[in-house]
């Protein structure tokens, strides 16, 4: 197995487990419907949701997605706009987490599912 095969799957929302069935039931330019989630596995019928309440623990990696991007916004302003006024600090930090909060959504999830979901990747579901 390819050593980066895990970061594609990350990367495409796979399922850990066969890392060939979506995730999510909807693709990402779907705005009303992309933080829904499946409840198993079309290919291997995994669950996806161990417990109720599972993914309550992706809030922290959210967390450090937000703590990321409003550093680099910040570092980014400070250096390449000679640190302008902190109502710009404000309102380019709002600007920029709305518009990401799709994809801080969508692989906090994914990355909490594939280090705590309890699945291993099953290489004779590929075959």
């Amino acid at each position: 197995m390819r050593k980066n095969a895990i970061s594609t799957a990350i990367i495409k929302a796979k399922c850990p487990r066969c890392r060939k069935g979506d995730v999510f039931a909807y693709p990402l330019r779907n705005f009303y419907r992309f933080h829904l989630t499946n409840k198993q596995c079309p290919v291997c019928d995994l669950r996806f949701e161990r417990e109720p309440g599972f993914f309550f623990g992706a809030m922290y990696i959210s967390y450090a997605f937000v703590v990321g991007t409003t550093a680099a916004v910040s570092l980014l302003l400070y250096f390449a706009f000679g640190d302008p006024g902190i109502w710009v600090y404000l309102l380019t930090i709002g600007v920029v987490l709305s518009l990401s909060l799709p994809l801080i959504f969508r692989y906090s999830r994914i990355i909490y599912l594939y280090l705590f979901g309890g699945a291993r990747y099953d290489e004779s579901l590929n075959n």
